[in-house]
């Protein structure tokens, strides 16, 4: 194989995992503050992306603020479905939460195929296009999402290491019950949790649907987040995006090596590392306090 080839294919799987560590992000961000595996964070993105669509496309409004609206609505929808549903199963089994979250999911497909159909919808971007460098041709998509997701970790860092609201979440998410008695209004930041992680997985699927289209499907896309947040540690959100970037970077020198196993390999690696490495590459570096 050329060194070109090499790196073409490096920079595809970069971006690719960068757009699994997108949806990661708010996956790991629930599961730290509430300990609930959101199995439906690929139907929310799925559908954060149809919203954009219906905005920027169907309604005529232009993709920035097509964008604009669509996030802020699936805030709002994260911010709802916390309150309305999950809050009230506080205190159940982790098994009827789990199924919770994947009726949820299917639920939201099966609306997202009655409301816009099931077959695959272009989205007109501005980030559509080409670069070539050196023999090496990149999409202009591709790089907006990496792009994008470096910019997205930059403000999530800063808004939970240097805002008020950022570190009582934090604690929230460390200990809920000494956060409630230091009259940390516990229910509502975790809600705004639920907010924040759905309008990133709508970032993302805005981002990725120009490579990808959108359609039903397009929801897998979560489970392969979900088994990069596995494969770097689960409750870790640096492992989360070390997971995710080397499920995408693997995956498209796995595929051209071998295609016949092509769209199987992110969860041949989940395998190898969860019998070599149980707890993940960076396990969960802090213990809560009883």
């Amino acid at each position: 194989m050329a060194t070109s080839d090499v790196l073409q294919l490096l920079l595809i799987g970069l971006a690719q995992g960068c757009g699994y560590a997108l949806v990661a992000i708010g996956f790991v961000f629930i599961y730290r503050a509430t300990e609930v595996v959101n199995f439906a964070h690929g139907e929310i993105m799925m559908v954060g992306a149809f919203v954009v669509l219906t905005f920027a496309e169907f309604w005529g409004l232009g993709f920035w603020f097509g964008a604009a609206l669509g996030l802020l609505t699936m805030a709002i929808t994260g911010y709802l479905l916390d309150m309305l549903v999950m809050r009230r199963m506080i205190g159940e089994n982790q098994a009827s939460v789990f199924i919770l979250t994947v009726a949820i999911g299917l639920m939201l497909k099966a609306a997202a195929g009655m409301i816009w159909g099931f077959s695959p919808h272009v989205m007109k971007s501005p980030f559509q296009g080409q670069i070539s460098v050196a023999g090496i041709v990149l999409g202009t998509d591709r790089l907006a999402i990496m792009a994008g997701t470096f910019v997205i970790c930059l403000l999530l860092w800063a808004f939970f290491s240097k805002t008020r609201s950022g570190l009582a979440m934090q604690a929230a998410s460390q200990n809920q019950l000494a956060a409630y008695y230091s009259r940390v209004p516990v229910r509502r930041l975790v809600s705004v949790i639920w907010a924040i992680a759905a309008m990133v997985a709508a970032f993302a699927g805005i981002l990725v649907a120009p490579i990808t289209q959108i359609d039903t499907e397009m929801s897998i896309f979560g489970i392969k987040a979900i088994a990069g947040a596995v494969v770097g540690g689960f409750g870790s959100i640096p492992g989360a995006l070390i997971g995710c970037l080397i499920l995408g970077i693997s995956e498209p020198f796995f595929d051209y090596f071998y295609p016949p196993l092509k769209g199987v390999y992110a969860y041949i690696i989940l395998l190898v590392v969860l019998f070599v490495r149980p707890e993940g590459l960076i396990p969960q570096t802090y213990q809560k306090k009883v």
